[in-house]
C-alpha cells in the first residue's frame, strides 16, 4: 500500500477538501489565498481608478484591460513570427533541393531566419545574460569571499577596495566595459556578439557584492567548536573548507546569492535600456521610442514580466537553498 506525503503547506487544502477545518488551518487559508487575493484585487482597482484620470502625450495611461489586451496582441506577434520563420526554413528547403536537382555539384548555402526578435525572444536573451552574468559573478565571489573570511590579512587588503566599488551604479560600469570589451574583444567570427559580453560584464561586476559579503559574514561565524573539531581530527585546508566552513556558511552564502540574483537582474534591465543591447530593457526603450498609441501598454506588461521573473528567480533560488541548506529555519522566505 503506498501512503503518500504531502507539504505541511497543502494540509489546510486537504482539510478543506475533506469539509473538517480547524482553526488554525482557516487562518492558514487566509494567509495563503484569501489576503493574497484581496490585495491584488485592491490595487486592481486602484490601478483602473488612477489610470482613467492620467493623460500622456500618448493618450490614456493603460488600466489592467488594456495591458491584458496587448499582452495577447504581444503572444499573437510571437506565434506569427513563428510561423514565418518556419516558412522562410521550408521555402530554403524546397528551394535548396530544386537546385540541387538541376546542379548535383552545387554547393547550398544555409541562411538563418533573420526577423525581428519578438516580446518573448528578448525575454530568452534577457534570462541568458542575467544568468551568465550572475554565475560569473558567483564563480568569483563565493572563493574570494571565502579567502576573506579565513584571512583577517585578507579582509585588511580587500575590504577598502569592496566599499569603494561596491556602491557604484551600473550607468558608471556601463561605458567602461563597453570600450574594454570593444578593444579587447576583436574577431572576425565571434562566439556571442559583444553587446551579451557587455550586458554580462557589466551584471558580473555591480552583483557580485552582495554574495562576496555575507560569504565573507558566514565563514566568521562558523562556530569555535567545529573548528577546534577540525584541529583535533587534523584536517587539512581544502578539507576544513569542504567539511566545516561550507556547511556552516551556506545560509549566509545563500542569502548574498538571492540579493545578488536580484541586483543582477535590476542591472539588466537598466543596461539594455542604456545601452541598446538586445532584451527586455530594449524592448521597454524601443516602446518608449515608437510612440504609438499601444506604447504604454506594451510597456506595462513588460513591467508586470520583469517583475515577475524576478520574483521566480528568487523563489527558485530560494527552493535551491532548501534544498542544500541544513538549517530549514533559514530558508522559510
Amino acid at each position: 500500500m503506498v501512503t503518500l506525503t504531502f507539504p505541511t503547506w497543502m494540509e489546510p487544502y486537504r482539510a478543506l477538501a475533506t469539509g473538517k477545518v480547524s482553526r488554525d488551518q482557516w487562518q492558514a487559508l487566509m494567509r495563503q489565498l484569501l489576503w493574497p487575493v484581496l490585495g491584488i484585487g485592491l490595487f486592481l482597482l486602484m490601478w483602473q481608478f488612477a489610470a482613467q484620470r492620467i493623460d500622456t502625450s500618448l493618450g490614456q495611461f493603460p488600466g489592467p484591460a488594456q495591458v491584458w489586451e496587448q499582452a495577447g496582441n504581444l503572444v499573437n506577434e510571437h506565434q506569427q513570427a513563428r510561423e514565418r520563420e518556419v516558412a522562410f526554413h521550408e521555402r530554403q528547403e524546397k528551394y535548396i533541393a530544386a537546385r540541387l536537382e538541376q546542379q548535383p555539384d552545387w554547393q547550398p548555402v544555409t541562411r538563418a531566419y533573420t526577423g525581428a526578435p519578438t516580446f518573448f525572444d528578448q525575454i530568452g536573451t534577457s534570462l541568458i545574460t542575467v544568468m551568465s552574468g550572475f554565475l560569473l559573478a558567483s564563480m568569483i565571489a563565493i572563493p574570494l569571499g571565502i579567502v576573506i573570511g579565513l584571512s583577517s590579512t585578507v579582509h585588511a587588503a580587500v575590504n577598502p577596495l569592496v566599499q569603494l566599488f561596491k556602491p557604484v551604479s551600473p550607468l558608471a560600469w556601463l561605458p567602461l566595459v563597453t570600450m574594454v570589451v570593444s578593444a579587447l574583444y576583436v574577431s572576425d567570427d565571434p562566439m556571442v556578439s559583444k553587446s551579451f559580453l557587455t550586458s554580462m560584464f557589466t551584471v558580473s561586476l555591480c552583483c557580485l557584492w552582495p554574495t562576496l559579503m555575507n560569504t565573507a559574514v558566514g565563514v566568521t561565524s562558523v562556530s569555535q567548536d567545529l573548528t577546534n573539531v577540525s584541529r583535533v581530527l587534523r584536517l587539512n585546508a581544502l578539507s576544513h573548507v569542504r567539511k566545516i566552513v561550507l556547511p556552516s556558511a551556506l545560509p549566509m552564502m545563500f542569502t548574498g546569492l538571492r540579493l545578488s540574483l536580484g541586483i543582477a537582474w535590476m542591472v539588466l534591465i537598466a543596461a539594455e535600456m542604456l545601452a541598446q543591447n538586445p532584451g527586455l530593457g530594449k524592448f521597454v526603450w524601443d516602446e518608449f521610442q515608437n510612440g504609438s498609441s499601444q506604447s504604454l501598454g506594451r510597456i506595462m506588461v513588460a513591467v508586470i514580466v520583469i517583475g515577475l521573473i524576478g520574483f521566480l528567480l528568487d523563489r527558485l533560488m530560494l527552493m535551491l537553498q532548501r534544498a542544500l541548506v541544513w538549517d530549514k529555519a533559514s530558508a522559510q522566505r
